[in-house]
């Protein structure tokens, strides 16, 4: 096999999108368009990737890191002028280059495979991706020879009626012989009405030097839909979430409404777990066989063991184990750690803390930067008190321990094992194990003294 490369278009403006941010940054089922271009091409083995950035170069850079190399695009002047952006690093080297555009969100990484077996195979200088579509108003038009080679494209302000009637488009994804095609990019021309340097010229240029043009269809015609707007963006929105949902439930996910459901595509889930509507899976999440999540429930960068139910919740970037019960309406706040079988119960907040093994806090609580220890059950209103203004301080709860209801640990403070905590009690210094600590003033009941204030006069 030759070597292969990379040449992502990534520098347009993208206008049309009435938006501040960078086009190819918009994201798509949570991740930015051009990112899911990348992950695609990364999985061809691919020798190195070129990405011309224009607009918003650093905030590109900095979504993609070092998956890719980088060439500027200073002014746009179309796509071939994009492409020779990338000569530098690629003009003298052998092999095969695939041009793809940054804004293609839904390309799948085995079409651009098949694109590059069909160029290899067919000894093609050049390849199109082409795809059918019903409606092809506004797309080039790929007009084929009596051999199926590619006799030219045509685009459909030019093309005769005879031409528009061609259903098979221009995807705007090439495969390359990479000598040939920076040899040929010295040769096209701006001589037409936009004055920009267009990629398919390069086709002309090859195919009048008798060289081969092949072109292979993908038969998803939905893959290759461009976003150059929020309309395009919601339809892509769309078609990637359908197919997200599919796999997972070909996999052996239970999604009881597909489409007011939302997963990331990086998100991992087991088999025989149910997905309720409303449920929003993102980031980097993993979650175990038989749980149950939802309805109306979001979780981002989180670890799930099997069994557990969250119900109309949030969880971010913590940690929750087996058999865990969450909800409804809690709040599990980043760095958190639930251990196995842990109750955390409605208006429920957990943050940066530790629940051991069958811990419970059912009701109405804020447990901030704790350690809370395993058999502990926090009544109901008990908050730990972890910030005096500057500071977060640590709340210590040992195993075993008995939260009374409404109580208030001031930290830094630490309660041990197996000691009662009575109700309303606000607990300022370290509560010895085994012990019963009461903080709260001694009631008094003050015989007939609501007839003293006249309150009826």
């Amino acid at each position: 096999m030759s070597n292969r490369y990379a040449v992502i278009l990534a520098a347009g403006q993208g206008t049309r999108m009435k938006s501040k941010l960078y086009k190819v940054l918009h994201p798509v089922c949570g991740k930015p368009m051009v990112q899911h271009v990348v992950d695609q091409v990364s999985k061809l083995h691919i020798d190195q990737i070129v990405t011309i950035i224009g607009h918003g170069a650093e905030l590109v850079k900095a979504q993609l890191g070092d998956q890719s190399n980088y060439a500027l695009q200073e002014q746009q002047l179309g796509t071939a002028h994009a492409v020779m952006q990338a000569s530098e690093m690629l003009k003298t080297k052998e092999g095969v280059t695939i041009v793809v555009c940054g804004d293609t969100p839904l390309i799948k990484a085995e079409t651009m495979e098949a694109l590059f077996k069909h160029h290899e195979e067919t000894s093609a200088k050049a390849t199109v991706l082409t795809a059918r579509t019903e409606n092809p108003t506004g797309y080039g038009r790929i007009v084929r020879n009596e051999n199926g080679l590619v006799k030219k494209i045509v685009e459909h302000k030019d093309a005769t009626e005879e031409e528009r009637a061609i259903k098979e488009i221009n995807t705007g994804t090439y495969c390359f012989d990479n000598n040939a095609l920076f040899a040929a990019l010295e040769n096209v021309s701006n001589e037409n009405v936009q004055g920009e340097y267009y990629l398919p010229d390069v086709i002309e240029i090859l195919k009048n030097a008798g060289e081969i043009v092949t072109a292979f269809e993908t038969d998803d015609f939905e893959e290759t839909l461009g976003v150059n707007d929020r309309v395009a963006l919601s339809q892509a929105e769309i078609i990637l979430k359908r197919r997200i949902n599919e796999q997972h439930m070909r996999n052996g996910v239970t999604i009881i409404d597909p489409a007011n459901t939302y997963i990331g595509v990086d998100v991992e889930i087991e088999q025989d777990t149910v997905l309720y509507p409303g449920t929003i899976l993102s980031g980097k999440t993993k979650i175990g066989s038989n749980c149950q999540l939802g309805p109306n429930t979001e979780v981002k960068d989180c670890s799930i063991g099997e069994g557990t139910t969250i119900r109309q919740s949030v969880a971010h970037d913590s940690e929750i184990g087996k058999d865990v019960n969450i909800g409804p309406f809690a709040h599990i706040r980043p760095q958190s750690v639930i251990h196995d079988e842990v109750k955390i119960g409605n208006f429920v907040e957990i943050k940066k803390a530790v629940f051991g093994k069958a811990s419970k806090a059912s009701h109405l609580s804020y447990i901030g930067d704790a350690e809370v220890g395993s058999d502990v059950n926090i009544g109901c209103g008990s908050i730990t008190v972890n910030y005096d203004g500057k500071n977060k301080y640590l709340t210590k709860i040992e195993d075993g321990v008995f939260i009374g209801c409404n109580s208030n640990l001031v930290a830094p403070v630490t309660i041990g094992k197996g000691a009662y905590v009575a109700a309303g009690s606000t607990i300022t210094e370290d509560v010895p194990g085994e012990a019963l600590s009461i903080a709260r003033a001694r009631q008094t009941n003050k015989e007939n003294y609501v007839s003293k204030l006249n309150l009826k006069k």
